[in-house]
């Protein structure tokens, strides 16, 4: 019987790779929230820091897979939808609590997930 895929090797892998995108994006995001820098700019200039290490990581590492222009295609419809989520919980953080990190930091797993399964099963294909 196989693994979930939520269980396996590989998801441990493509998870590793998106901690390491994650100390990247949070780090600068926080960096640029001390320096003043607009919640909403701040999020998405640590989204976009991480998006090419993300990338490179898992189309070399986690899926071990040549790029075409198709796969980084589909891999950039993946990140629309996942800045779009990290961006709605870092606003609604925001406006709830009056602090955007909360929801940054909230949206990480479902945004992990939410890449994982459609790298899997569409991206790297």
């Amino acid at each position: 019987m196989a693994k979930p895929a939520l269980l396996s090797t590989q998801f441990l892998v493509f998870v590793t790779g998106g901690v390491l995108c994650a100390l990247i994006d949070v780090g600068l995001m926080q960096g640029l929230l001390m320096g003043g820098a607009a919640p909403l700019t701040a999020a998405s200039a640590g989204f976009l820091a991480g998006l090419l290490v993300n990338y490179l990581f898992h189309a070399k590492v986690t899926f071990k897979q040549l790029s075409s222009g198709a796969t980084v295609a589909r891999y950039l419809c993946v990140v629309a939808i996942n800045y779009l989520i990290t961006l709605a919980l870092v606003a609604l953080a925001q406006h709830w609590f009056g602090m955007a990190m909360i929801g940054k930091l909230a949206s990480l797993p479902v945004v992990a997930v939410n890449g994982y399964l459609l790298s899997k099963h569409w991206v790297f294909k």
